[in-house]
């Protein structure tokens, strides 16, 4: 009887490596964006600073989700980890220089 069948193929260790790239970046490096593009829109909303800061939170998710998404959909890792990680410092920075909330 063969076991062949039964043992999983041996892969590179450079794609574990890539996923668990991917991985991090997605989860991560996602939320960081959404959070700091969430910041950012609640900051130059021209609403009432609560309903903002409402606005802000409720699409912080689905930035988050369709971040994700897109961080396994897209094959190229290096692509993904330019926008995720580029949006999250751009938001961040932008924020910083933005100053605090009169």
């Amino acid at each position: 009887m063969k076991t062949d069948r039964l043992t999983p193929p041996r892969r590179a260790p450079g794609r574990a490596i890539a996923m668990a790239a991917r991985c991090l970046t997605a989860l991560v490096g996602g939320y960081a964006a959404a959070s700091g593009l969430a910041s950012l829109l609640a900051r130059s909303l021209p609403i009432a600073r609560v309903e903002a800061t409402a606005w802000g939170m409720i699409l912080s998710f689905l930035i988050y989700a369709l971040l994700a998404l897109w961080a396994f959909h897209e094959s190229r890792l290096l692509r993904v980890a330019a926008v995720i990680w580029g949006s999250a410092l751009l938001s961040v920075a932008l924020l910083w220089l933005m100053g605090p909330r009169p």
